[in-house]
């Protein structure tokens, strides 16, 4: 049994009373949150279910069917919000879900124009979920075997319609969740909000896992409040808003989310609460300056890092603990070692790929393909990933990752990608600020080229005429962008930063 359940268990019985789920219209002590997956947890055994496909809003009743489903060893499948149909549709098809739930009527008809007379409405309301509509799916002939243990099937980032099937162990969630207790234990925290929608595994794992196994509150707003709005992305002020109504010890965030609370703060329309403890932020490489500025204004950020086939996180900062510019300090769970420049993580990993007719495969580690070196602490320097290497037409390798943090660090400079594989300089599509000049955003290159060698400054940049979102493909659900995709659907703006033209290679050239 999950190292969650039995916590549940003690806590129910020791201290039952206790706040353990809060949502919009709806709060769950820990004894009755105990007896919500329970009674699931039959209900759903009892009608013969075996996988579960969950597309639904942050709150409550998501966080009862995930433990519903530990608790019945149904293996669980997050859809996540941003998905395509088509990768809706490989989803559910290649995981091999026998039910769907969702609290979203706009799913529901998808499902019913992907599946057809495949699909069909359960006839019994299920226990405790009173938001959730439950669809039977008709089984489908070549059915995935899944690796023994499986208990959750989580999407990587999904860059074309077919993304790939995590399959991962509770002992491996739980290794993270408990690692990342271990590590804060000296750092209270009793309110955790859940900023990132909760198919986001960074979120279910590292947020409210770790939450639940310390007894702490797990506040989760509908998306909606958060400011997250479909095509348009986060609105950031109502996120602001949010934190402040809700005064959380804790929160995970992205990069860009940290950047624009940066922004509330700096033009004066929000100060960070004083509950705030820490603020792990991750999925992309954070500049130092970016976060030395957020603890500046009160926010008490930390960079971790992490990817989805060891259980989320790998390595994080924290108090007591920091290496500002590391990516922190590895978990006691993850053995992290490097080889040919690449960081390698065993110890705590994923059961394998999902695929038909795959047996349980015996990995001892994960070549993650991200360049990194290791420090005689324990913490882990990250240099950019293998396969983004730019090597310029002089030979010179750069990992754009590097350029893209300080740049991110600006404070014009919403959003950027640094190219110039096979190209004698590196130039950069920027979404930059509404109110920013030309002369603003050269000023700002000129800061970031002052402290990056001559092959990876910035010599051209383009505008993107709007921002680069998970919707269009173009970003992933964790806000990694999407190199290839990117490049493909900008290739005007790319051949205009490399057109034939004469310029001052000390100062950067605007694209229009």
């Amino acid at each position: 049994m999950s190292k969650i359940i039995l916590t549940l268990r003690d806590i129910a019985k020791d201290s039952g009373s206790l706040p353990a789920l809060q949502g919009e219209s709806r709060s769950v002590s820990y004894g009755d949150l105990l007896i919500a997956v329970q009674d699931l947890a039959a209900q759903l055994s009892v009608l013969g279910v075996q996988r579960l496909g969950l597309a639904a809003d942050n709150g409550p009743e998501w966080i009862i069917i995930d433990l519903a489903c530990q608790l019945a060893g149904i293996p669980l499948i997050p859809l996540p919000g941003f998905f395509t149909p088509q990768q809706v549709l490989h989803a559910v098809e290649s995981s091999g879900a026998d039910i769907l739930l969702s609290d979203s009527r706009d799913f529901a008809q998808l499902s019913k124009s992907l599946f057809g007379e495949r699909l069909s409405d359960v006839s019994v309301q299920l226990v405790g979920l009173s938001s959730m509509r439950a669809f039977r799916m008709q089984a489908s002939t070549d059915k995935s075997v899944l690796p023994a243990d499986t208990a959750k099937i989580t999407y990587t980032s999904g860059s074309t319609g077919h993304p790939k099937g995590v399959c991962l162990s509770n002992l491996v969630q739980c290794n993270t969740a408990s690692a990342l207790n271990e590590a804060l234990y000296d750092t209270p925290l009793h309110r955790h909000l859940a900023v990132l929608p909760l198919a986001t595994l960074l979120e279910n794992v590292a947020g409210v896992y770790s939450a639940l196994l310390r007894g702490s509150l797990v506040i989760l707003p509908c998306l909606a409040t958060l400011g997250w709005a479909g095509s348009s992305g986060l609105d950031i002020a109502s996120l602001a808003a949010t934190l402040s109504a809700m005064q959380p010890d804790s929160a995970v965030i992205l990069p860009q989310i940290l950047k624009g609370l940066i922004a509330q703060r700096d033009a004066g329309n929000w100060s960070a609460p004083s509950s705030l403890q820490f603020l792990a932020v991750g999925g992309a490489r954070v500049a130092p300056d970016l976060i030395a500025r957020g603890r500046e204004l009160g926010l008490p950020v930390y960079e971790g890092y992490g990817l989805s086939e060891c259980g989320s996180v790998v390595s994080v900062n924290r108090p007591g603990a920091d290496k500002l510019g590391s990516a922190g300090k590895v978990l006691p769970h993850c053995r992290v070692s490097i080889a040919d420049a690449q960081v390698t993580v065993g110890g705590s990993i994923y059961l394998g790929y999902l695929q038909n007719n795959v047996d349980a495969l015996e990995m001892t580690e994960v070549a993650t393909g991200d360049l990194g070196t290791l420090d005689d602490d324990g913490f882990l320097w990250l240099r950019g990933r293998s396969k983004n290497l730019l090597v310029n037409s002089y030979g010179r390798n750069i990992s754009p990752e590097w350029p893209e943090s300080e740049l991110s660090a600006q404070a014009n400079i919403l959003q950027c990608m640094v190219i110039g594989d096979g190209e004698a300089y590196c130039s950069a599509l920027i979404y930059p600020a509404a109110s920013a000049s030309r002369d603003q955003i050269d000023e700002e290159i000129d800061r970031c080229n002052d402290v990056l060698p001559d092959y990876a400054q910035i010599k051209r940049w383009a505008t993107l005429p709007k921002p680069l979102s998970d919707i269009d493909g173009l970003l992933t659900a964790n806000g990694r962008l999407r190199r290839k995709e990117i490049l493909a659907y900008y290739s005007d703006l790319v051949a205009e930063c490399y057109r034939e033209v004469e310029f001052d290679n000390n100062i950067p050239a605007a694209v229009y």
